[in-house]
């Protein structure tokens, strides 16, 4: 009955749906005039179903494409299935003796869509245009970029930086000939798909661009449907998508003709302590701090007692990994963070040691006048940052541990999160992100650091690791900065966050439809699925 009733409502959710995106797949195919009566007939074209829209549109100067392929443009390199950096726009690039200049030559055979050649002049024009935008676009290492001649670019660093890479990796290149205000609305770039509808809130279609370069596409045509969770599991039940994307909770029901791809992810979910004590505020009169949090004793046990492959298994229906880093899995990682877990002899005995008791019998632990509790701030609109709230205070419980929960919005959040711990989420391919999270330098900036973590040692790794040449040179120091057998930010010594669980991201996909290898995906923002979109094919 339960089958029924369920099928009966996600039924009524998918035609709700349909009314507004569904009619679109059966209307004429703006690229071509020809009809398109049943989907799956034209093996040379998708429809997908995610849930994320770009709200902000396509423009890589603002933050396109930094979860997922920029699809309309292209990067100076890119990384391959196995995270190895790689050459795309460049056909090589130098890094000077001091590490500050960063010299790039370019194909000479790269069109945009529109038929325009792609030379230095845009490359400058794109970084010089990010800069300016003030978006999430993080150049404030770069000094200057310019043009050496029509196909070699120079970008030069205020001080040496490894992670600037990245910012080759990540930042399409948008045309100096065709930019202007409605760019993020209509993008020409040079990558391998072109913008052919955008009817916000409900779709986006793409076609091939004919003028890429590189390996061509295997579709023709992609439509990418914006559905809730709710209507692309239904969408996906009356076969009228090729994939889509879905929550843990409906993963144990089958659907025919589709297939489950899990795929494994640094989409990670943790808690981050206030890791000094109270009584400092910041500028902008926010409190700092916390006297529960700031003991050592109190950290390293919530580390050492949460079972992370019970919050896998119970709120991920196992479709995840026990986290310990921000980085786990990633070529910068170092595996000696792992820790034992859900030891609770040991955390009891730690936290005893510490001077933590229950003098007065309520269960509640407390180490002079002070009692250990505290608040755990979360997305209350987020129902697996809920879950896993919920199940690690049970799971302190026994330790005399009492934390509080409360849910709320990011505003909220933004105003409780210096002096409270919160769960909170991250997950890069750019190990920039490590010194974002743990830099004393990066302490109280927006969500940076909300803890005021800072450890010397940990700060000297990140200055050898950025000022490393290249990313293979500075992962040593990425490691020791987690770990060196004697101190790090992992939960092996300091302890500032604990790190619960890696969500995996689920797919639906269409018997027959192969995705590639997908690599290891990134937070959930955009599409990371998309990363490889070229490779996709059908097997039969």
């Amino acid at each position: 009955m339960k089958k029924k009733l369920f099928s009966v409502l996600a039924l009524v959710v998918f035609m709700s749906s349909f009314m507004l995106v569904g009619c679109n797949l059966f209307k004429s195919n703006p690229s071509d005039g020809e009809s398109k009566e049943v989907h799956g007939e034209k093996k040379d074209e998708l429809v997908l179903a995610f849930d994320s829209e770009p709200e902000a549109g396509f423009d890589p100067t603002t933050g396109w494409g930094r979860y997922g392929s920029p699809l309309f443009q292209s990067t100076l390199l890119k990384r391959d299935d196995k995270l190895k950096i790689v050459n795309d726009l460049a056909k090589s690039y130098k890094v000077s003796e001091d590490g500050k200049v960063w010299t790039v030559k370019m194909r000479e055979d790269v069109k945009f869509s529109d038929g325009e050649p792609l030379t230095a002049a845009d490359v400058v024009f794109t970084f010089e245009t990010a800069i300016n935008n003030g978006s999430v676009v993080d150049l404030n290492g770069m000094s200057k970029v310019e043009a050496v001649d029509d196909y070699t670019v120079k970008f030069t660093l205020k001080e040496p930086q490894s992670t600037f890479v990245n910012s080759l990796v990540a930042t399409g290149i948008v045309p100096k000939h065709a930019y202007g205000k409605d760019y993020a609305e209509n993008p020409i770039g040079s990558g391998p798909f072109q913008l052919v509808q955008w009817d916000k809130g409900q779709q986006v279609i793409v076609k091939v661009n004919p003028e890429y370069y590189d390996k061509k596409p295997n579709f023709k045509q992609i439509t990418f449907l914006f559905l809730n969770e709710d209507a692309a599991f239904a969408a996906a039940q009356a076969g009228t998508v090729d994939l889509a994307y879905i929550p843990a909770a409906f993963s144990k029901q089958k659907v025919k003709g589709m297939r489950l791809e899990t795929i494994q992810t640094v989409d990670n979910r943790g808690i981050v302590f206030p890791f000094v004590k109270s009584g400092e505020e910041n500028e902008a009169g926010l409190p700092i701090g916390n006297d529960v949090t700031a003991d050592p004793a109190i950290r390293h046990a919530i580390n050492i007692g949460v079972d992370r492959q019970a919050l896998v298994d119970g709120v991920l229906e196992g479709h995840g990994t026990p986290a310990y880093t921000s980085v786990d899995g990633l070529p910068w990682w170092n595996s000696e963070t792992v820790i034992k877990d859900a030891d609770m002899d040991s955390a009891k005995k730690l936290l005893s040691d510490a001077g933590w008791k229950d003098t007065d019998g309520d269960g509640i632990l407390e180490k002079g006048s002070l009692k250990a509790e505290f608040t755990l701030y979360y997305l209350a609109n987020d129902a697996i940052r809920q879950s896993l709230a919920i199940s690690v205070a049970d799971m302190m419980k026994p330790l005399g541990i009492n934390i509080k929960l409360e849910g709320g919005s990011w505003d909220m959040i933004a105003k409780k999160m210096y002096s409270n711990p919160v769960l909170m989420g991250w997950g890069s391919h750019d190990p920039h992100e490590m010194y974002n999270i743990y830099s004393s330098e990066s302490a109280g900036i927006e969500y940076y650091n909300t803890g005021y973590y800072q450890n010397k040692t940990v700060d000297e790794y990140f200055e050898k690791a950025l000022s490393s040449k290249s990313e293979k040179e500075a992962i040593e120091f990425w490691k020791k900065a987690q770990w060196d057998g004697t101190t790090g930010l992992s939960a092996k010594g300091d302890a500032p966050w604990a790190w619960l669980v890696n969500i995996n991201h689920l797919y639906l996909v269409k018997d027959g439809l192969d995705i590639g290898d997908q690599r290891i995906h990134v937070h959930g923002h955009g599409w990371p699925a998309t990363d490889n979109i070229v490779d996709w094919k059908w097997t039969k």
